[in-house]
């Protein structure tokens, strides 16, 4: 019996090993891919030197209108939305006509949805903030830059970062004791959520919040919802998880915000 225990330890590092191998690939595929500049194309809605959305189809509310998202907000295409799941990714992107643009990218937060007109067809349209797209310029030709419409650019993914802050959680409004809504804010690193799993006071069970829209995600589960409430979040672009503990008190309250001790490095 003993060399079957063996071979068992053997095929269960064996197996270790494999996952670990498959896992650190699948990261490094994802950060080459974040160094590729790819296609798209590129317009701006909002006032000409203004922040773009008042508020957006993610959900960040005045998030928008104050920095750190104030002048770096960007409506997707549904390529990049991806039905919400995309909001909080961060891009770079960079005007490709080199008579009026320089060589300068911005770098800009998915908080909004662009589904028609440019962005219809499933192509990889932005529609930047006239702050943002006006940056692209070289000195003195953002207005010329504006009047162009839709220009050629290139874009890539890129790590978001806020620095000085925690991921926080905003509980929206209309959420109870039995249904809890919660938008996620400041995440650094991917940006977006794949999937996000709360627990309850005095309860080692983790369970599954349900994607709603935007940057929200809820969990109602028929019964009485008990705090304070631990929440794990996973990227949905490398699958990286962080653990809040006890960052929603006991006595928390609807459209207020919970800010953790943690970020994504």
């Amino acid at each position: 019996m003993q060399p079957r225990r063996g071979f068992g330890l053997f095929i269960g590092l064996w197996a270790s090993l494999m996952l670990s191998v498959r896992l650190a690939s699948a990261q490094l595929t994802h950060a080459a891919s974040r160094q590729r500049w790819k296609p798209a194309t590129a317009t701006w809605y909002g006032s000409p030197e203004g922040d773009g959305s008042d508020g957006g189809a993610c959900g960040y509310g005045s998030l928008v209108d104050v920095k750190p998202l104030k002048a770096r907000v960007g409506a997707v295409s549904p390529v990049l939305f991806k039905n919400g799941e995309g909001c909080g990714a961060c891009y770079k992107v960079r005007c490709l006509d080199r008579r009026i643009c320089s060589r300068r990218a911005v770098t800009i937060i998915v908080t909004d949805e662009c589904p028609g007109g440019y962005c219809s067809g499933g192509r990889v349209h932005f529609d930047l903030s006239g702050a943002a797209f006006g940056r692209m310029a070289v000195t003195g030709e953002r207005s010329q830059l504006r009047d162009r419409g839709e220009i050629p650019v290139a874009y890539r993914r890129t790590p978001c970062k806020y620095p000085g802050k925690n991921i926080a959680f905003h509980v929206n409004e209309g959420s109870t004791n039995y249904w809890l809504s919660l938008l996620i804010e400041f995440e650094d690193g991917d940006g977006d959520i794949g999937s996000m799993q709360i627990g309850q006071a005095g309860s080692s069970e983790w369970m599954e919040m349900k994607h709603v829209w935007g940057a929200s995600w809820c969990i109602n589960n028929g019964a009485m919802l008990q705090g304070p409430f631990s929440v794990r979040l996973t990227t949905l672009s490398s699958s990286r998880t962080l653990t809040a503990r006890n960052v929603i008190p006991h006595n928390w309250s609807p459209r207020a915000t919970y800010t953790s001790r943690l970020n994504f490095s």
